[in-house]
This record gives C-alpha cells, structure tokens and sequence, in this order.
C-alpha cells in the first residue's frame, strides 16, 4: 500500500480524534465546567478503529497497543450513557467483532507475525519500548476514566483523566518526533491544548 494512502488513514484517525476534543472543548467552555458529550464517544471508537489500522499498515505495535486497550473502554462508555442499546443489533455484533478480525488480519501463514513488529528494523528496540510506555500512560487516562465512571453510575471525565492525558500526550509526542511520525505529532500537538484546558476548567469549577 502507498505511503500516502496509509498517511490518510493516520489523519483521518487524528481528525476525527480531535473532532471529539474540539466538540467536548466547545460544549465545556459554554457551561464553564468539563462536560462529556455523547458524541466524544461515538467519534472515539470509530477513529481508534481507524488508527489501529494505521498502526498495524505501519507495524507499529505502540500505536496497536494503545488502541487495543481502550476500544472497549469508549463501547463501555457508549453503554453507560444509553446509546448502546439504541443501536441497530447488527453494528453492535460488528463492532464487538472488529478486534477478533484485527488480530485475525494480523497472522501470516497461520502464525502472528511477531517478529515483524517487534524486529522491524525501522524502529529500535528502545524506541518501540518508549512508545508502549507512552501510549500505555495515555491509555491508563481511560482505565482511571472508566473505574470513576462506574462508581459515579455516569459517564464523567475527572481531573485525573486529564492530567494523565497530559503526560501521556507529551511522551508520545516525543516518541513521534524520534519517529519522525507526522500523524502522531499533529494529533498530540492539538490535543495538549484542550487537555491543560479542561484541567483550568475543573480548577476554576471547583474553586467556585
């Protein structure tokens, strides 16, 4: 595949990552307070779908890794604020299967192609080490998220959630720059901003 085609699948990803970030900035700012739109959520899973794809047409298993892990996070979030069930039987199946197809696209002659991603002679040792690091910092923001949504019974985007967004943001930033990741850098670029933003947001809420 061309490197320009797999580059549109990266943006795309990032687009619409930011989308979610730009919707939840917008509708945060109007009630002086971080919100939670259903939309962040809806857009969330379809572009980590997305760069997962990217993630593996790059053999990228820091980008794979980070995806993996919070799917199912965004599908739980859908379910708590009642949009789960609304949706057609056949989407929800379809999407509960995407990752079993994902690890199947992911052998070669029958057997993972492990040695591909983690001896792909592109990326050292050390760096992909760095990039799990960060993107698993990063993906810790959903876990954190997930646990205090299911003690409040609502889907909610804490202090923690964004400081943690901040310093997995920053990591993986400089895991883009040693890259030389465009994708990466644009999207993370982007998002510190609103992330330092919600936490201003949270601070001057709760100083209210």
């Amino acid at each position: 595949m061309s490197n320009w085609l797999i580059l549109s699948v990266g943006f795309l990803a990032q687009i619409l990552f930011s989308s979610r970030l730009i919707i939840q900035w917008v509708q945060s700012e109007k009630v002086k307070k971080v919100v939670t739109p259903l939309l962040f959520w809806q857009l969330s899973l379809l572009a980590s779908f997305l760069l997962f794809i990217y993630g593996w047409l790059r053999d990228d298993f820091a980008i794979m890794l980070g995806q993996v892990l919070t799917y199912f996070i965004y599908i739980r979030n859908l379910q708590i604020q009642g949009f789960w069930k609304k949706m057609h039987r056949f989407f929800r199946i379809f999407l509960y299967i995407i990752p079993l197809f994902l690890i199947i696209y992911s052998f070669n002659n029958n057997q993972f192609d492990v040695e591909r991603i983690f001896r792909n002679e592109n990326i050292p040792m050390w760096l992909i080490i760095l990039g799990s690091i960060a993107q698993i910092i990063f993906t810790l923001r959903f876990i954190y998220q997930w646990i205090y949504s299911e003690k409040k019974k609502e889907s909610i985007l804490p202090m923690g959630f964004w400081i943690l967004s901040v310093v997995g943001s920053i990591l993986i930033i400089i895991y883009a720059i040693l890259r030389k990741d465009p994708v990466l850098f644009t999207g993370h670029i982007f998002g510190s901003f609103v992330y330092l933003r919600n936490i201003v947001l949270i601070h001057k809420f709760d100083n209210e």
